[in-house]
């Protein structure tokens, strides 16, 4: 576990975003890119996300989290954010390991867009089939 004046760092990715997080001991704010969490991401669902982690654990109230996130849309943006943090509590304390893993908070997710294949619209759709 580290110490208490530790700063611990950890990088998150999802699709094309990728965070930065920095985590500390103090009065569980969180601020990213400059702006406040409700700032930053207006939808409660991408907020849910974010605390996740911190809540799962119980160290919502006593961490203060630092993240700057570049790179796809909100969504994946808060993914991005959501591994970040719980690597850095992992970083923090080992012993979180089990309850983030359980939890799926470790996996990276793995889905991306699919490329565009010649002699096709986009990845799958094919051209328009017609008879005259």
């Amino acid at each position: 576990m580290a110490d208490k004046t530790t700063t611990i760092r950890a990088v998150g990715r999802r699709k094309t975003a990728a965070a930065r997080v920095r985590i500390e001991t103090g009065k569980g704010e969180i601020t990213i890119n400059g702006k406040t969490l409700k700032e930053y991401f207006p939808v409660a669902i991408w907020q849910q996300k974010i605390m996740a982690p911190l809540e799962v654990t119980d160290r919502d109230k006593n961490m203060n989290v630092s993240v700057k996130v570049a790179g796809g849309g909100p969504s994946g943006q808060a993914g991005a954010v959501l591994h970040g943090i719980a690597r850095a509590l992992i970083a923090w304390d080992e012993a979180l390991k089990p309850v983030l893993k359980a939890h799926g908070f470790l996996t990276r997710d793995p889905r991306a867009k699919e490329r565009k294949k010649p002699g096709r619209h986009k990845a799958r759709r094919g051209h328009q089939w017609r008879k005259r």
